[in-house]
């Protein structure tokens, strides 16, 4: 007698069934993370650029957001406001024309503190040229003229930094601690003179000292043995 024919078992399908996986929302906030830092980039470098056209005082933030292809919501959401925004412009002019980075890695080297100074001499001479376009240089350079509200955020966020970096090499170099008054003045006779050579209007240059342009090189190795002259003597005056 033939057994009656029962239906298979059906399928089990909720071993197959997932559940959601987390890793496609963490993508899509990773995404959001790079597009909005992307957004933050654009604006910033798009404010840079108008800021070393027109200035502060002349820039608004319509011209700002018409250009960059934003509103003035997403100005808001990562810089706090047109001022905000204009105080990050100038700590990123700072940054780019010489690193906190850059710095810390040529004071942190071995290495007697004389050939440190020079590679950071070096480092800021070596930006007479390939900066004097950008807009970081010029925002920076009309800050310096008229300075804004936003000077001490950029003081204390973007120059201090860097300062108390050379204080330590000149501190080391002078045989002086670095709270010394003549370490922060000899900080002011190596580092301004090398400043000013990267802010001086390129024309004032051309027609008073035609030769920095044509000789660059020659005036750079001049202007170290200069320098690391000066500061030698310095360093024999105070060990007497």
């Amino acid at each position: 007698m033939a057994m009656p024919r029962t239906a298979a078992p059906a399928a089990r399908t909720s071993s197959a069934r997932k559940t959601p996986q987390a890793a496609p929302e963490k993508a899509s906030r990773r995404s959001t993370r790079s597009d909005g830092s992307d957004t933050r980039r654009h604006i910033l470098e798009t404010a840079g650029a108008v800021y070393a056209e027109k200035g502060h005082p002349r820039t608004t933030s319509k011209e700002i957001c018409a250009r960059a292809g934003t509103n003035m919501a997403a100005v808001n959401y990562h810089f706090g406001g047109k001022e905000g925004l204009y105080e990050a412009v100038l700590i990123e002019a700072h940054q780019r024309l010489v690193s906190l980075d850059d710095l810390q890695r040529i004071a942190s080297a071995r290495g007697p503190a004389r050939e440190r100074l020079e590679q950071v001499l070096r480092l800021v001479l070596g930006r007479v040229a390939e900066t004097r376009q950008a807009w970081a240089f010029k925002v920076l350079v009309q800050e310096m003229m008229a300075p804004s509200p936003q000077i001490p955020a950029l003081i204390r966020q973007a120059v201090l930094p860097k300062v108390q970096v050379l204080f330590a090499i000149l501190a080391e170099l002078l045989g002086l601690p670095p709270d010394h008054p003549a370490v922060q003045r000899a900080v002011f006779f190596a580092i301004v003179p090398a400043i000013l050579m990267l802010v001086a209007p390129k024309p004032m240059r051309q027609r008073v000292l035609p030769t920095l342009d044509k000789e660059p090189q020659a005036a750079v190795e001049d202007y170290l043995r200069y320098a690391l002259s000066g500061l030698e003597a310095l360093r024999q005056q105070h060990r007497r």
